[in-house]
């Protein structure tokens, strides 16, 4: 029975932090041209942890790329710079962005 409630705990407690970093970056806008699952105007957060699966500096990239902006990497739409994150916030949804596999 421990171990059922356990398993429900740990359940409970991924799921919440994966929503709320959904959150976090619904709030800092992010969702309106990426998604988890498909491609939108940016590329899938899934697509994006494969890309960067094996890669050491995986969190710092996509961070600064949240912050910065860039253009290239994912066709010839650009990136804008995403002024109003923090850079903890920006390695919170890289870090959050990787683990969607």
């Amino acid at each position: 029975m421990k171990k059922i409630l356990s398993a429900v705990a740990i359940s409970l407690f991924m799921t919440g932090s994966a929503m709320a970093d959904l959150a976090l970056a619904t709030s800092k806008n992010c969702m309106s041209c990426h998604a988890v699952e498909r491609k939108v105007l940016g590329p899938s957060f899934k697509d994006v942890a494969a890309k960067y699966k094996d890669n050491k500096d995986a969190v710092d990239m996509p961070a600064t790329k949240i912050m910065k902006g860039g253009s290239g990497v994912w066709g010839p739409v650009p990136m804008p710079a995403n002024t109003q994150v923090s850079d903890a916030d920006a390695k919170k949804l890289a870090t959050w962005v990787l683990s969607t596999k």
